[in-house]
């Protein structure tokens, strides 16, 4: 399953480098938006979702609605067939346009999903 982490981190204490982590151990391919940065620990990363082709199974968000908001139709455009709002990430806009798409929308934390089995 392929996982696109928006606002991936180099940050260790952040909760999105937690969650790369865990996701690559759990055997996920994983990739990051993350403008200016290419790679984080071995981490493919990209500047903004424009830049991912392919198909993506579950986006997981790390960003504020503020940040979000600009991103609906690039996150539309990759047919995830699920996205995560983690704690802090939730965006009523972007969740009813999501949802209106078809696309399934959790408000949890990956972390959480992924040591409870339920990712």
């Amino acid at each position: 399953m392929r996982t696109i982490i928006v606002g991936a981190s180099p940050k260790p204490e952040r909760y999105s480098n937690k969650a790369q982590k865990m996701l690559i151990a759990n055997g996920h391919e994983v990739v990051g938006v993350r403008p200016g940065i290419a790679e984080i620990e071995g981490m493919l990363c990209v500047p903004g979702l424009v830049d991912i082709s392919g198909a993506v199974d579950t986006v997981t968000m790390y960003v504020s609605a503020s940040r979000s908001s600009s991103m609906i139709d690039d996150l539309l455009a990759l047919e995830p067939r699920r996205v995560i709002f983690n704690p802090g990430s939730e965006n009523a806009l972007l969740e009813a346009a999501l949802l209106e798409a078809g696309v399934i929308v959790d408000h949890a934390c990956t972390l959480v999903l992924l040591t409870t089995n339920q990712y």
